[in-house]
């Protein structure tokens, strides 16, 4: 009775402390949410006094909002962006409107328009950050990747120029003026992270803003390319004149443009999706009715099963992905068994929701290597990054490839057969495209290379034996036994002097340095 009696109290006493922590950490959260507010809102007010009023008031009375204002003035103190308080009463004699922005189509106002309505947010972090936890991602960090109209871009130079007749000779004119695209990068990508809880950085998860402008008047739109081809600043979107004549006494063409412009706000859309993971290792394969990748004639399957759906199937599910890719260095046939340390290979994951740990991926090892039809294995499985392709394709021209073969002639074996095999080193073969293949590959004549062979006795047969032999990549070696009725030449047959079948193929080894620990 007393002992429970004790441990009653101890939970008490643990749940009490347990709160207090639970109460101070949010305190913590509050006054750090507080102290940054108000640093913010001392940095808004000193770049607010900063700026000339007379060029102020100027792009105010354009219709320019308070972001846009900021940055063609170059203001570079990147945390203001994202004050909450950017409304255009932060300037003297100025009043609140919610009148699009001419010059970012509401972009920096967070103004946009959805598939159906216009809609108006002060928070587009949080409808992102719901956005990416709806979808499932897993996400240590993040790239933001932001794209608007191509006229906004046009415009902010067009308006510069218009700037200059009148403040060029400011000092503030010489700063840099800052992009449409890196304000709104400012504006929500600090918010963003705290929402995520990571950092931004060039992460294979990315999150896609994508503007376009409702209409781009014929007008401007083919004035575009020859913006770019103009090398002076004092030129209009036409090219025929300098921007000073036409800007002395009221605002440009394109000014008047943006203000037709700005009465439907830029469509949004947004999506996230992740760069893809490459999954390596190297695959046994035991069976003789296993292809390669899945194999489907006339609506039927060949053989029982596939490495490709073995191996993928259960990476899949495991990274909640949308599909996979599967790659391998060379294939072999679907009767010819996979022996030795394996075939190189490469899973390439779309759109992984989840990326697996490192004691994951040796789950997922095991799992395959424990099915119970035991048609496939894999070893040294793991997640290496886009330099797989390197390291699969590091030397896979002039890789040798080693084979054990089942082989049958037609005459009783001599002495001399095994020391004529032995004997050939490096021997050239002419092979002309397999009949069986000629199908689906050009008729085309290789030269090959056999870089040696040994011949085995099979006890109590003097008509089959077991042929080992090593051999260049690519070389065809069902046709070099048999000769492809002359198409491959020099053959097992050929030197022989009689006919020969292969009937039963391994691939004994795979000469690549990748994914072999």
């Amino acid at each position: 009775m007393e002992s429970e009696l004790t441990e009653v109290v101890e939970l008490r006493r643990m749940e009490s402390e347990l709160t207090e922590v639970v109460e101070l950490r949010r305190m913590e959260s509050e006054l750090t949410e507080v102290v940054e507010l108000r640093r913010m809102e001392s940095e808004l007010t000193e770049v607010v006094e900063s700026l000339p009023s007379d060029a102020v008031n100027h792009l105010f009375s354009l219709g320019l909002c308070v972001r846009c204002v900021f940055r063609v003035l170059g203001v570079q103190a990147t945390a203001v962006y994202a004050s909450p308080s950017l409304w255009p009463s932060i300037f003297p004699l100025q009043q609140p409107t919610d009148k699009l922005c001419t010059l970012c189509l509401g972009i920096l106002q967070f103004t946009f328009r959805d598939d159906q309505t216009n809609t108006k947010t002060d928070d587009i972090p949080l409808l992102i950050s719901d956005f990416v936890k709806r979808q499932g991602y897993h996400c240590d960090s993040f790239s933001l990747q932001v794209s608007i109209p191509q006229i906004i871009h046009h415009s902010d130079n067009s308006l510069r120029s218009h700037m200059k007749t009148k403040y060029g000779s400011q000092p503030w004119f010489q700063h840099t003026c800052i992009s449409a695209k890196d304000a709104f990068k400012f504006s929500i990508l600090h918010p963003l992270e705290n929402l995520l809880e990571c950092k931004s950085s060039m992460d294979s998860l990315r999150i896609c803003l994508t503007y376009s402008a409702s209409k781009e008047p014929d007008k401007c739109s083919d004035n575009v390319d020859t913006c770019k081809r103009r090398k002076t600043d004092e030129s209009n979107l036409v090219g025929q004149k300098p921007l000073s004549s036409s800007l002395e006494n009221g605002t440009s063409d394109c000014c008047k443009f943006l203000l037709e412009m700005a009465n439907e706000p830029c469509h949004f859309t947004y999506l996230c999706y992740r760069a893809p993971l490459y999954f390596g290792g190297r695959y046994l394969k035991y069976s003789r009715n296993v292809s390669q990748s899945r194999w489907i004639i006339d609506d039927e399957r060949m053989g029982e099963a596939s490495v490709e759906e073995i191996i993928g199937g259960n990476i899949l599910p495991v990274c909640q992905a949308d599909s996979f890719k599967f790659h391998a260095a060379g294939r072999e046939d679907i009767d010819v068994r996979m022996l030795g340390p394996g075939r190189p290979f490469l899973v390439e994951v779309q759109n992984a929701r989840q990326v697996p740990s490192e004691l994951f991926v040796k789950d997922i090892e095991k799992k395959i290597n424990s099915m119970e039809n035991n048609l496939v294995r894999v070893k040294n499985l793991k997640l290496v990054g886009s330099h797989g392709w390197d390291l699969m394709r590091e030397g896979e021209a002039e890789k040798q490839k080693q084979y054990a073969a089942l082989v049958w002639i037609s005459r009783p074996l001599k002495d001399e057969d095994f020391q004529h095999v032995s004997s050939l080193k490096d021997l050239k073969v002419l092979q002309r495209t397999p009949i069986r293949v000629l199908h689906r590959r050009s008729p085309l004549e290789r030269e090959k290379i056999i870089h040696w062979m040994k011949m085995e006795t099979i006890a109590g047969s003097s008509q089959y034996f077991l042929l080992h032999l090593c051999t260049q990549a690519g070389t065809y070696i069902k046709e070099f036994v048999h000769g492809d009725l002359g198409r491959t030449h020099p053959s097992i047959g050929s030197m022989f002097g009689c006919r020969a079948e292969i009937l039963q193929l391994d691939v004994t080894d795979i000469k690549m340095e990748c994914f072999l620990t």
